[in-house]
Protein backbone atom coordinates (compact mmCIF):
# COMPACT_ATOMS: atom_id res chain seq x y z
CA UNK A 1 0.00 0.00 0.00
CA UNK A 2 0.90 3.39 -0.52
CA UNK A 3 1.93 5.94 2.27
CA UNK A 4 -1.16 8.06 3.43
CA UNK A 5 -0.35 11.14 1.88
CA UNK A 6 -0.16 13.83 -1.22
CA UNK A 7 2.22 15.28 -1.73
CA UNK A 8 2.60 18.55 -4.04
CA UNK A 9 6.05 19.64 -5.70
CA UNK A 10 8.13 23.20 -6.51
CA UNK A 11 8.14 23.89 -9.91
CA UNK A 12 7.34 22.97 -13.47
CA UNK A 13 9.35 19.43 -13.88
CA UNK A 14 11.10 17.40 -10.68
CA UNK A 15 14.77 17.55 -9.61
CA UNK A 16 16.53 14.66 -9.14
CA UNK A 17 15.85 14.97 -5.58
CA UNK A 18 12.48 15.09 -5.57
CA UNK A 19 12.11 12.03 -7.79
CA UNK A 20 14.45 10.02 -5.33
CA UNK A 21 12.28 11.84 -2.43
CA UNK A 22 9.31 10.44 -4.14
CA UNK A 23 10.23 7.04 -4.86
CA UNK A 24 11.09 6.42 -1.69
CA UNK A 25 8.58 8.01 0.07
CA UNK A 26 6.13 6.03 -1.81
CA UNK A 27 2.98 8.64 -1.65
CA UNK A 28 -0.82 7.75 -2.59
CA UNK A 29 -1.04 10.91 -4.65
CA UNK A 30 0.25 14.44 -6.13
CA UNK A 31 -1.42 17.32 -6.39
CA UNK A 32 -0.52 20.78 -8.57
CA UNK A 33 -1.00 24.14 -8.31
CA UNK A 34 -0.24 27.39 -10.61
CA UNK A 35 3.45 27.19 -10.06
CA UNK A 36 3.69 23.95 -11.35
CA UNK A 37 1.48 24.50 -14.52
CA UNK A 38 3.08 26.44 -17.69
CA UNK A 39 1.54 24.58 -20.82
CA UNK A 40 -0.11 21.85 -21.78
CA UNK A 41 3.19 19.99 -22.90
CA UNK A 42 4.91 21.07 -19.77
CA UNK A 43 1.90 19.60 -17.38
CA UNK A 44 1.67 15.91 -19.32
CA UNK A 45 5.49 15.61 -19.06
CA UNK A 46 5.09 16.45 -14.84
CA UNK A 47 2.17 13.98 -14.30
CA UNK A 48 3.96 11.42 -16.24
CA UNK A 49 7.38 12.14 -13.83
CA UNK A 50 5.34 11.85 -11.14
CA UNK A 51 3.37 8.79 -11.66
CA UNK A 52 7.07 7.32 -13.03
CA UNK A 53 8.12 8.13 -9.71
CA UNK A 54 5.68 5.89 -7.67
CA UNK A 55 5.61 2.98 -10.71
CA UNK A 56 1.74 3.44 -10.70
CA UNK A 57 -1.16 5.33 -12.31
CA UNK A 58 -1.41 7.79 -8.85
CA UNK A 59 -4.23 9.94 -9.00
CA UNK A 60 -2.86 13.29 -9.15
CA UNK A 61 -5.33 16.74 -7.97
CA UNK A 62 -5.68 20.07 -8.66
CA UNK A 63 -7.82 22.81 -7.74
CA UNK A 64 -9.78 23.79 -10.89
CA UNK A 65 -12.82 25.17 -9.22
CA UNK A 66 -13.74 28.16 -11.04
CA UNK A 67 -13.84 31.64 -10.77
CA UNK A 68 -11.03 32.77 -8.05
CA UNK A 69 -9.97 29.43 -7.33
CA UNK A 70 -8.18 27.69 -10.77
CA UNK A 71 -4.48 27.04 -11.16
CA UNK A 72 -5.34 26.67 -14.89
CA UNK A 73 -5.59 30.47 -16.35
CA UNK A 74 -6.10 32.17 -19.60
CA UNK A 75 -4.76 32.52 -22.19
CA UNK A 76 -4.14 28.68 -22.17
CA UNK A 77 -6.92 27.88 -20.50
CA UNK A 78 -10.71 28.72 -20.54
CA UNK A 79 -11.66 31.55 -17.53
CA UNK A 80 -14.74 28.79 -16.41
CA UNK A 81 -17.38 30.93 -14.50
CA UNK A 82 -17.39 31.02 -10.33
CA UNK A 83 -19.93 28.54 -8.70
CA UNK A 84 -21.92 31.72 -7.68
CA UNK A 85 -22.44 33.01 -11.09
CA UNK A 86 -24.23 29.64 -12.15
CA UNK A 87 -26.30 29.19 -9.30
CA UNK A 88 -27.49 33.14 -10.52
CA UNK A 89 -29.38 30.98 -13.30
CA UNK A 90 -31.47 29.00 -10.68
CA UNK A 91 -33.35 32.46 -10.22
CA UNK A 92 -35.08 31.75 -13.70
CA UNK A 93 -34.55 28.35 -14.38
CA UNK A 94 -33.04 26.07 -11.75
CA UNK A 95 -32.78 23.07 -14.54
CA UNK A 96 -30.32 25.65 -16.98
CA UNK A 97 -28.33 26.24 -13.74
CA UNK A 98 -28.18 22.60 -13.10
CA UNK A 99 -27.40 21.83 -16.98
CA UNK A 100 -24.77 24.76 -17.40
CA UNK A 101 -23.48 23.31 -13.77
CA UNK A 102 -22.82 20.27 -15.29
CA UNK A 103 -21.44 21.23 -18.27
CA UNK A 104 -18.83 23.68 -16.91
CA UNK A 105 -17.75 20.47 -15.23
CA UNK A 106 -17.57 18.37 -17.69
CA UNK A 107 -15.50 21.23 -19.97
CA UNK A 108 -12.97 21.77 -16.91
CA UNK A 109 -12.50 17.77 -16.54
CA UNK A 110 -11.93 17.84 -20.63
CA UNK A 111 -8.94 20.62 -19.79
CA UNK A 112 -7.99 17.98 -16.99
CA UNK A 113 -7.88 14.64 -18.46
CA UNK A 114 -5.54 16.16 -21.71
CA UNK A 115 -3.11 16.79 -19.04
CA UNK A 116 -3.07 13.54 -17.23
CA UNK A 117 -4.93 15.42 -14.25
CA UNK A 118 -7.43 12.90 -12.62
CA UNK A 119 -9.01 14.23 -9.63
CA UNK A 120 -10.77 17.57 -8.76
CA UNK A 121 -11.08 19.72 -5.57
CA UNK A 122 -14.16 20.66 -6.18
CA UNK A 123 -17.29 21.09 -5.49
CA UNK A 124 -17.66 23.11 -2.47
CA UNK A 125 -20.50 22.22 -0.53
CA UNK A 126 -19.86 24.89 2.06
CA UNK A 127 -22.98 27.38 3.05
CA UNK A 128 -22.15 30.65 3.57
CA UNK A 129 -23.92 33.13 6.80
CA UNK A 130 -23.74 36.57 6.83
CA UNK A 131 -20.60 38.13 8.60
CA UNK A 132 -18.62 35.11 7.36
CA UNK A 133 -14.99 35.55 6.36
CA UNK A 134 -14.84 35.93 2.49
CA UNK A 135 -12.15 32.74 1.16
CA UNK A 136 -15.45 30.68 0.45
CA UNK A 137 -17.89 33.39 -1.03
CA UNK A 138 -18.50 33.20 -4.56
CA UNK A 139 -17.05 29.55 -4.60
CA UNK A 140 -20.22 28.78 -2.99
CA UNK A 141 -23.55 27.40 -5.00
CA UNK A 142 -25.41 29.82 -2.67
CA UNK A 143 -27.29 29.19 0.45
CA UNK A 144 -30.38 27.03 -0.84
CA UNK A 145 -29.63 23.90 0.50
CA UNK A 146 -31.72 21.91 -2.00
CA UNK A 147 -30.08 23.97 -4.71
CA UNK A 148 -26.03 23.53 -3.48
CA UNK A 149 -27.15 19.90 -2.46
CA UNK A 150 -28.17 19.63 -6.61
CA UNK A 151 -25.77 21.73 -7.89
CA UNK A 152 -22.98 20.31 -6.35
CA UNK A 153 -24.01 16.65 -7.65
CA UNK A 154 -24.02 18.11 -11.34
CA UNK A 155 -20.70 19.09 -10.81
CA UNK A 156 -19.17 16.23 -9.43
CA UNK A 157 -21.31 14.09 -12.41
CA UNK A 158 -20.17 16.55 -14.80
CA UNK A 159 -16.71 16.02 -13.78
CA UNK A 160 -16.69 12.15 -13.48
CA UNK A 161 -18.74 12.29 -17.08
CA UNK A 162 -14.74 13.63 -18.67
CA UNK A 163 -12.65 11.37 -16.50
CA UNK A 164 -12.39 13.22 -13.64
CA UNK A 165 -12.88 12.16 -10.05
CA UNK A 166 -14.29 15.02 -7.71
CA UNK A 167 -13.68 16.24 -4.08
CA UNK A 168 -16.32 17.25 -2.27
CA UNK A 169 -15.03 20.23 0.34
CA UNK A 170 -15.12 21.52 2.99
CA UNK A 171 -16.61 18.77 5.02
CA UNK A 172 -18.03 19.04 7.32
CA UNK A 173 -18.71 23.47 6.76
CA UNK A 174 -16.37 25.94 6.14
CA UNK A 175 -19.85 28.41 5.51
CA UNK A 176 -19.87 29.62 8.91
CA UNK A 177 -16.17 30.61 9.50
CA UNK A 178 -14.89 33.95 10.18
CA UNK A 179 -11.40 33.45 9.10
CA UNK A 180 -9.26 32.01 6.97
CA UNK A 181 -8.02 28.83 7.63
CA UNK A 182 -4.98 29.37 5.85
CA UNK A 183 -3.96 32.44 8.08
CA UNK A 184 -5.33 31.27 11.50
CA UNK A 185 -7.80 28.57 13.31
CA UNK A 186 -11.42 29.52 12.39
CA UNK A 187 -13.60 28.92 15.56
CA UNK A 188 -17.24 28.38 15.18
CA UNK A 189 -19.73 28.58 18.08
CA UNK A 190 -23.09 27.71 16.24
CA UNK A 191 -25.40 25.01 18.18
CA UNK A 192 -25.16 21.34 17.24
CA UNK A 193 -28.55 21.75 15.91
CA UNK A 194 -27.76 24.99 13.87
CA UNK A 195 -24.96 23.02 12.14
CA UNK A 196 -27.18 19.82 11.51
CA UNK A 197 -29.77 21.78 9.75
CA UNK A 198 -27.91 24.42 8.12
CA UNK A 199 -24.10 22.75 7.28
CA UNK A 200 -24.77 18.85 6.75
CA UNK A 201 -27.39 18.67 4.51
CA UNK A 202 -25.07 19.19 1.10
CA UNK A 203 -22.75 16.80 2.63
CA UNK A 204 -25.55 14.40 3.39
CA UNK A 205 -26.68 14.47 -0.10
CA UNK A 206 -23.43 14.27 -1.43
CA UNK A 207 -22.55 11.25 0.78
CA UNK A 208 -21.43 8.84 -1.77
CA UNK A 209 -19.25 10.99 -3.71
CA UNK A 210 -15.53 9.25 -4.07
CA UNK A 211 -13.47 12.12 -1.79
CA UNK A 212 -14.05 14.48 0.49
CA UNK A 213 -11.37 17.32 2.00
CA UNK A 214 -11.95 18.41 5.80
CA UNK A 215 -12.28 21.68 7.40
CA UNK A 216 -9.38 23.18 9.33
CA UNK A 217 -12.30 24.62 11.93
CA UNK A 218 -13.17 23.99 15.29
CA UNK A 219 -16.72 23.45 15.47
CA UNK A 220 -17.54 23.74 19.83
CA UNK A 221 -20.45 22.41 19.52
CA UNK A 222 -18.63 19.07 19.10
CA UNK A 223 -15.09 19.12 19.72
CA UNK A 224 -12.67 21.25 20.79
CA UNK A 225 -10.02 20.37 18.58
CA UNK A 226 -10.14 21.63 14.99
CA UNK A 227 -12.17 19.07 12.40
CA UNK A 228 -9.68 17.52 10.69
CA UNK A 229 -7.73 16.69 13.90
CA UNK A 230 -10.87 15.43 15.74
CA UNK A 231 -11.95 11.38 16.04
CA UNK A 232 -15.04 12.94 17.32
CA UNK A 233 -16.02 15.02 14.47
CA UNK A 234 -14.91 12.42 12.19
CA UNK A 235 -16.39 9.16 13.32
CA UNK A 236 -19.66 10.89 14.84
CA UNK A 237 -20.27 13.78 12.01
CA UNK A 238 -17.92 12.93 8.86
CA UNK A 239 -18.43 9.12 9.25
CA UNK A 240 -21.81 9.44 11.04
CA UNK A 241 -24.05 11.80 10.74
CA UNK A 242 -23.14 12.82 7.29
CA UNK A 243 -22.42 9.14 6.34
CA UNK A 244 -19.52 9.72 4.25
CA UNK A 245 -17.43 6.34 3.20
CA UNK A 246 -15.20 7.50 0.91
CA UNK A 247 -11.67 8.74 1.23
CA UNK A 248 -11.04 11.44 3.36
CA UNK A 249 -8.00 13.97 3.08
CA UNK A 250 -7.08 16.33 5.48
CA UNK A 251 -6.97 20.16 4.03
CA UNK A 252 -3.29 21.62 3.50
CA UNK A 253 -1.07 20.58 6.80
CA UNK A 254 0.74 23.40 6.27
CA UNK A 255 -2.06 25.57 6.37
CA UNK A 256 -2.06 28.11 9.51
CA UNK A 257 -4.70 26.69 11.29
CA UNK A 258 -3.19 23.72 12.30
CA UNK A 259 -0.51 24.20 14.98
CA UNK A 260 2.53 21.90 16.21
CA UNK A 261 5.14 20.27 13.81
CA UNK A 262 4.43 18.73 10.43
CA UNK A 263 5.03 15.16 12.21
CA UNK A 264 2.58 16.01 15.05
CA UNK A 265 0.21 17.12 12.59
CA UNK A 266 0.37 14.23 10.36
CA UNK A 267 -0.10 11.82 13.14
CA UNK A 268 -3.13 13.34 14.63
CA UNK A 269 -4.75 13.94 11.35
CA UNK A 270 -4.59 10.02 10.54
CA UNK A 271 -5.01 9.06 14.08
CA UNK A 272 -8.44 11.28 13.85
CA UNK A 273 -9.56 9.07 11.16
CA UNK A 274 -8.20 10.93 7.64
CA UNK A 275 -7.62 8.39 5.14
CA UNK A 276 -4.47 11.03 3.56
CA UNK A 277 -3.14 13.69 4.53
CA UNK A 278 -2.55 16.55 1.88
CA UNK A 279 0.26 18.89 1.80
CA UNK A 280 0.75 21.30 -0.96
CA UNK A 281 3.46 23.32 -0.96
CA UNK A 282 6.22 21.49 -2.10
CA UNK A 283 8.99 22.16 0.73
CA UNK A 284 11.37 19.19 1.16
CA UNK A 285 11.97 19.49 4.49
CA UNK A 286 8.20 19.51 5.34
CA UNK A 287 7.55 16.77 2.95
CA UNK A 288 10.92 14.18 4.53
CA UNK A 289 8.95 15.29 8.25
CA UNK A 290 5.38 14.23 7.03
CA UNK A 291 6.44 11.09 5.18
CA UNK A 292 8.55 9.65 8.09
CA UNK A 293 5.45 10.30 10.23
CA UNK A 294 2.52 8.91 8.13
CA UNK A 295 1.87 5.47 7.67
CA UNK A 296 0.90 3.03 4.96
CA UNK A 297 -2.31 3.06 4.04
CA UNK A 298 -4.88 1.68 6.46
CA UNK A 299 -6.91 -1.22 5.85
CA UNK A 300 -10.17 0.87 5.76
CA UNK A 301 -8.53 3.41 4.30
CA UNK A 302 -6.92 0.68 0.93
CA UNK A 303 -10.54 0.18 1.14
CA UNK A 304 -12.03 3.38 0.45
CA UNK A 305 -8.77 4.17 -1.84
CA UNK A 306 -9.24 1.37 -4.50
CA UNK A 307 -12.96 1.74 -4.39
CA UNK A 308 -12.58 5.30 -5.64
CA UNK A 309 -9.92 4.52 -8.19
CA UNK A 310 -12.22 1.88 -9.23
CA UNK A 311 -14.50 5.51 -10.70
CA UNK A 312 -11.87 6.12 -12.82
CA UNK A 313 -13.32 5.78 -16.30
CA UNK A 314 -12.13 7.04 -19.89
CA UNK A 315 -13.88 10.43 -20.94
CA UNK A 316 -17.17 9.92 -22.61
CA UNK A 317 -17.21 11.50 -25.96
CA UNK A 318 -18.26 15.47 -25.87
CA UNK A 319 -18.56 17.96 -28.65
CA UNK A 320 -16.54 20.62 -26.75
CA UNK A 321 -17.31 23.21 -28.85
CA UNK A 322 -21.11 22.68 -28.51
CA UNK A 323 -20.84 22.65 -25.69
CA UNK A 324 -18.85 25.72 -24.90
CA UNK A 325 -21.81 27.47 -26.84
CA UNK A 326 -24.56 25.99 -24.95
CA UNK A 327 -22.88 27.02 -21.66
CA UNK A 328 -22.40 30.97 -23.11
CA UNK A 329 -26.12 30.68 -24.34
CA UNK A 330 -27.05 29.81 -21.00
CA UNK A 331 -25.21 32.69 -19.42
CA UNK A 332 -26.03 35.29 -21.65
CA UNK A 333 -29.62 34.34 -21.17
CA UNK A 334 -29.09 35.40 -17.37
CA UNK A 335 -27.41 38.79 -18.56
CA UNK A 336 -30.07 39.57 -20.84
CA UNK A 337 -32.86 39.01 -17.60
CA UNK A 338 -30.78 41.80 -16.35
CA UNK A 339 -30.54 42.61 -11.85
Amino acid sequence: MPRAVIFGCAGLSLSDAERAFFRDADPAGFILFQRNCATPEQIRALTADLRACVRRDAPILIDQEGGRVQRLKPPLWRAAPAAATLAALADGDREAARRAVWINARLIAADLAALGIDVDCAPVLDIPVPGAHDIIGDRAFGTDLDLVAELGRAMGEGLMAGGVLPVIKHIPGHGRATADSHLTCPVVTASAESLAARDLPPFCALADMPFAMTAHVVYTAWDDRVATLSPKVIDTIIRGAIGFDGVLMSDDLSMKALGGSFAARTRDALAAGCDVVLHCNGVMDEMAEIAAAASRLSAAAARRWNAALSLREPPKPADTAALLDELSRLLGATESRGP
